[in-house]
């Protein structure tokens, strides 16, 4: 692999600003801007909601009819967004003593098991440089049946194991960086095993409860709490997202509401019990690329701004999509979400992302 690693999880560089309290013209022109986001998202349902200096705004709208329950308070499958959750899961194992992230996954899968030269470690799995592909190569063909329902509820946990025990990486850990939806599931499972607990109770009592998340669950509940996702005509309706054996690469369904409470939490950590892993997660520990140009942490995306770093991370599902993103310079956490499959020039994450980067 090209680029570099700093020590992980470790202590962030400032990247604290004094920010100007908003005043009433900048709401309303924050209101605007949200509701022009809406607007060229062209979805059933969509949802913007900001947080600045702790004041929400937030708009919601779409193109189809309201539902029966407000748009924002329904719950939206975040898709690979939930390797955020995941990422901050394995931080607090770590800083509490319970892991080093330098665990073999094979051995916390199989006990006893050799772990060869070159082992696939915990951290390789939520930094994509595991050497595993992004999918399991017979994943295609299980899930062809139900490609345009459900292909991952065809992949249970059991198959995955056995297929990451049963064939070596593509290449070796740590050469290379390929995101990889398969490695970070893996890492689910071997942190369940090594643990001896559940992966739903292990991001319920670390991530969820810690942070007050109660609008936020790894399964839909139905009509009335879930919101329905779309395929890319925007008219027929999916079936509820089920991921299979990739719980921790992608299962986390949530309320705009709690997505900023949970990106509200990494911009103040200190107000958290998560404190210390909130602060680790934001640290560059991966450079890649010509001039080592992308940066990643271990469970975010970092780019550079006028004012400094910001973090952010995309999901999709086969109805729904999502962006999660939050600036320490502007005290600024944007979470948007839509009920339409990801399209050829879809508009929706790039324009999340540009009103991030605006401010």
């Amino acid at each position: 692999m090209t680029g570099r690693r700093t020590p992980w999880p470790g202590v962030p560089d400032s990247d604290e600003h004094a920010v100007p309290e908003p005043g009433p013209a900048d709401d309303a022109a924050l209101r605007g801007r949200l509701a022009e986001a809406v607007d060229t998202s062209d979805a059933p349902d969509v949802v913007f909601a900001v947080s600045r200096r702790g004041r929400r705004t937030l708009h919601s709208g779409g193109t189809a009819p309201p539902p029966d329950v407000p748009r924002e308070a329904l719950r939206y499958e975040i898709g690979s967004a939930s390797k955020t959750f995941t990422a901050l899961l394995l931080t607090r194992l770590i800083r509490r003593g319970v892991l080093t992230g330098g665990e073999a996954a094979a051995d916390c899968l199989d006990p006893g098991r050799p772990a060869g030269p070159h082992p696939v470690t915990l951290a390789h799995l939520i930094t994509h440089t595991s050497g595993l592909p992004a999918l399991p190569a017979d994943f295609v063909r299980r899930g062809l049946p139900a490609w345009r329902t459900n292909p991952y509820a065809r992949y249970p946990a059991e198959r995955l194991t056995d297929t990451f025990l049963r064939h070596p990486p593509r290449h070796r850990p740590g050469t290379r960086w390929h995101y990889s939806n398969y490695g970070v599931s893996v890492l689910g499972h071997a942190i369940a095993a090594t643990t001896g607990t559940p992966w739903e109770d292990l991001i319920g009592g670390q991530v969820l409860r810690a942070l007050g998340l109660s609008g936020t669950a790894l399964r839909a509940h139905g009509p009335g709490t879930d919101a329905v996702g779309h395929r890319k005509d925007g008219r027929t309706p999916v079936p509820a997202f089920d991921a299979g054996g990739f719980l921790a690469a992608g299962a986390v369904r949530s309320t705009p509401f709690d997505l900023l409470t949970f990106l509200e939490a990494h911009l103040d950590p200190a107000r958290s019990p998560a404190a210390g892993a909130l602060r680790a997660v934001r640290v560059p520990v991966l450079r890649r690329g010509r001039g080592h140009r992308h940066v990643h942490t271990v469970g975010w995306f970092r780019h550079p701004t006028d004012g400094g770093p910001m973090y952010f991370h995309s999901g999709a599902t086969l109805g729904q999509q999502a962006f999660l993103g939050f600036r320490p310079d502007t005290d600024t956490a944007l979470a948007a979400v839509c009920t339409r499959r990801f399209r050829a020039r879809d508009p929706f994450i790039a324009t999340a992302y540009a009103l991030l980067a605006e401010g």
